[in-house]
């Protein structure tokens, strides 16, 4: 199995031992993202459409990197602090979609790095 390291300096630096991106075989796994700014290295999450707007961002540029886009989506896994933002989180989440979906879970959990409210990991298919 052969795999490609993808890295951009403009989405966040990883926070520990991983890589923001895999690319193997034609499928590319991003590991998850929070709302770091990779221009100034601070939380964007004034509130919680901020905070998922640059998660969405930080992707996005991954996503570029690897020369694909949002349309090549085929799963998302979506983990956030509090269920009662699920309806805030889907609005700005959807927008980045033009039509097709892509599979995906949101799942509740106690705590995120950096204290933060959402992480969205995602596979695309190149």
């Amino acid at each position: 199995m052969s795999k490609t390291i993808i890295k951009t300096t403009t989405a966040p630096a990883p926070i520990g031992p991983y890589n923001q991106a895999i690319l193997t075989g034609n499928l590319l796994f991003i590991s998850g993202q929070i709302c770091i700014d990779p221009v100034t290295g601070e939380l964007k999450n004034k509130d919680i459409q901020e905070e998922t707007h640059q998660v969405m961002h930080n992707l996005k540029a991954i996503l570029q990197e690897a020369g694909l886009d949002f349309s090549q989506v085929v799963k998302t896994t979506i983990f956030i602090t509090d269920m009662h933002q699920f309806g805030e989180i889907n609005a700005v989440y959807g927008k980045y979609f033009e039509s097709d979906f892509p599979a995906r879970e949101t799942v509740q959990v106690s705590a995120l790095p950096k204290f933060v409210n959402v992480e969205i990991s995602m596979i695309a298919v190149k």
